[in-house]
């Protein structure tokens, strides 16, 4: 993404070059329609499951593969949240930057005040993205004295620090930083502004909801996959409608984005796209599917998840364990 933060599991998913992202080509024609949702069915959640997908994110966290773990502290941070802010923590002090960064982003997002110490130190990390993942953590722990830098990170030479830069003015949800993105609009990186439109939406700029729903139409499937998550990030219930409609896109990610997002909304319309794509044989579909049915949050998913804790894909694993701490009780 660079989008790193916002889906890291998009390295995976649909082969994207370091966080600037690749062009996966032009969508097909005549899309089929979505197979609907089955009714729910009230499970109880299952705490020995729930136990081995914590399991699996602490020995994911763990992993030799940077890009794993830092995936399993964002996997962390949007599924048990403060449980895990030891593994958080400790990823501060990673040697990759692409770790230290999820860790950062983390941290500010879940407010883990212990942490404040430890972000000092990196204030003059020398990697600029782990940089902007300390100012927008002390930010959001009320220390703002070096949040100002944010507005010179945003004019850099690297299309991925604007572009990171935009993400954290847009997480930091003041409007007042509208003031430093709407000239970012006009970036010459369309990755960077596809950041910048998700940013001003998230502080509710129609002009940034517009930019993302023609980007979610584009003519290349990366970027419409991107834009339908970034629509959905608000969980402003107006496009559900747009999302719905992409249920049908012939190229599966596309659809599970849209299933994703919609299941951020509140809606299970995409639980029957994702249930389906479950059993295809391209591991970077079973993650956005796995990760579709942690977004819609029907505690009956637990049976379709449960045996990809299993899978011998790392990725499809940390997703299905991310997503079944996502499930809710339902009555």
């Amino acid at each position: 993404m660079s989008q790193c933060y916002r889906m890291l599991f998009l390295t995976t998913v649909i082969g994207l070059t370091g966080c600037a992202g690749s062009r996966i080509g032009r969508m097909p024609d005549a899309p089929a329609p979505p197979p609907p949702p089955p009714p729910a069915k009230a499970q109880a959640l299952d705490a020995s499951l729930r136990q081995r997908a914590k399991e699996e994110l602490a020995k994911d966290v763990d992993s030799n593969d940077a890009v794993v773990r830092a995936n399993a502290i964002e996997a962390i941070q949007d599924s048990v949240g403060d449980e895990g802010k030891d593994a958080i923590e400790n990823g501060l002090s990673d040697p990759s930057p692409l770790v230290r960064f999820s860790a950062a982003m983390a941290t500010g997002t879940l407010r883990l005040a212990d942490a404040r110490i430890a972000l000092l130190g990196l204030v003059n990390d020398p990697n600029p993205h782990v940089r902007i993942g300390v100012r927008y953590a002390l930010h959001r722990l009320g220390d703002t004295h070096l949040s100002h830098e944010l507005e010179t990170t945003s004019r850099d030479f690297d299309p991925h620090v604007r572009a990171d830069t935009a993400l954290a003015l847009g997480l930091l949800g003041e409007k007042s930083a509208l003031n430093v993105l709407e000239p970012m609009l006009t970036d010459p990186d369309p990755d960077v502004r596809i950041q910048v439109a998700e940013a001003m939406w998230r502080l509710g700029s129609e002009e940034g909801l517009t930019n993302l729903v023609a980007g979610s139409v584009s003519s290349y499937a990366d970027d419409q996959i991107i834009c339908l998550l970034a629509l959905a990030a608000p969980k402003d219930y107006r496009v559900a409608e747009h999302l719905h409609g992409r249920l049908t896109a012939d190229y599966p990610q596309v659809a599970l984005a849209a299933a994703r997002g919609l299941g951020e909304l509140g809606s299970d319309a995409g639980y029957g796209v994702a249930m389906a794509d479950l059993k295809s044989k391209d591991p970077r579909i079973v993650v956005m599917a796995a990760l579709a049915l942690g977004a819609i949050g029907r505690s009956d998913a637990q049976p379709l998840l449960s045996p990809l804790l299993a899978d011998g894909d790392q990725s499809v694993r940390l997703a299905a364990a991310t997503a079944i701490l996502e499930l809710k009780a339902q009555s």
